[in-house]
């Protein structure tokens, strides 16, 4: 059985507002007036460097740290003066799974509900139900510390959901998982979503930002520098796009290289991945390459752009600009 999620609540257009954000530690101002808006329903990504505001803004959202400065509104709720009520109303996950190692899995859910007021009948009732929901069922009686890392971060993804919370806040949350635990997050993240969650999603991952988001801001010194969907800042920042393709049999990566509209390539495997400053005309110059040399061109898919790529032209402009 899933837990019940609601998609949006009477207070409030959307989950999340903030205006011109702002937070000191003594002289130095981590968050510099920063804005950006939350739907309700949607997976937002805050993205960014190491040392960049993430985490700072998070937990001013959260009421774990004083705003300077600004503006902020948490499910419709002003922060900090209505900080009570939004805190019954959201989920926060840190970056390390936080729960309590000696307790059963069931007994770490239980806690966690009743420290929120829930009785202890429901709190019961509401522990199995998220325990099913996570595929937890048959560990309800591990141990904490007997879990693996990835069973571990679905435990904790679930202690924050115990009192039914509108908006989540997901601070790395595959930071030090294996490729496969990862991909299981992911998965989870997406199902709650879909159930009509809200998810704050904080990363410095940017090919997880790309996965799982709708939109997405990219902070960095404090400022936000870029904002959009994933599609809508490849478009934006991207000044190549990536092509994979198979000839039979392969030529040699210099005479790809040279092509027109090719800016270099690299092996991969038995395929050939082509970086293209222009896509049409690259794969214009691959059909005529592979007519002139009587090759078989077993097959050619545009893989779009590096998610990575656009990342560090976003940051590099951002440099130049304070520059």
């Amino acid at each position: 059985m899933m837990p019940k999620m609601n998609a949006k609540l009477s207070s409030g257009s959307y989950a999340i507002e903030v205006k011109n954000l702002v937070k000191f530690y003594g002289d130095f101002q981590a968050v510099r007036g920063i804005s950006f808006k939350v739907a309700w329903g949607e997976v937002f990504g805050f993205l960014g460097p190491n040392g960049a505001g993430k985490t700072t803004t998070v937990k001013m959202l959260c009421g774990l740290a004083k705003i300077d400065g600004g503006n902020a509104r948490v499910a419709g709720y002003e922060l900090p003066r209505e900080l009570k009520k939004a805190k019954g109303v959201i989920g926060v996950v840190p970056d390390i799974s936080n729960l309590y190692a000696e307790l059963s899995c069931i007994d770490n859910l239980v806690f966690a509900a009743r420290m929120y007021g829930i009785n202890k009948k429901e709190s019961k009732k509401r522990a199995y139900e998220l325990l099913e929901f996570f595929g937890l069922k048959e560990k309800a009686k591990a141990k904490f510390k007997a879990l693996s890392k990835g069973l571990k971060r679905n435990l904790t993804l679930a202690a924050a959901l115990v009192h039914n919370p509108k908006i989540l806040f997901l601070d790395e949350p595959t930071l030090g998982l294996d490729v496969k635990s990862k991909r299981s997050v992911w998965r989870l993240i997406r199902k709650l979503n879909s159930n009509g969650l809200t998810v704050f999603l904080t990363t410095h991952n940017i090919s997880e930002a790309f996965e799982l988001c709708h939109r997405i801001a990219i902070i960095d010194k404090g400022l936000i520098v870029a904002r959009g969907s994933p599609a809508e800042l490849r478009k934006q920042f991207a000044a190549s796009e990536a092509v994979e393709v198979s000839f039979a049999p392969s030529p040699p990566i210099q005479a790809i290289s040279g092509l027109p509209g090719i800016s270099h390539a690299h092996r991969s495997g038995e395929s050939i991945i082509i970086v293209a400053s222009d896509i049409a005309l690259a794969v214009e110059s691959l059909a005529r390459f592979a007519r002139e040399r009587g090759l078989k061109l077993n097959y050619i898919a545009s893989k779009g752009v590096e998610a990575e790529e656009v990342f560090l032209k976003i940051l590099g402009e951002s440099v130049a600009e304070r520059a």
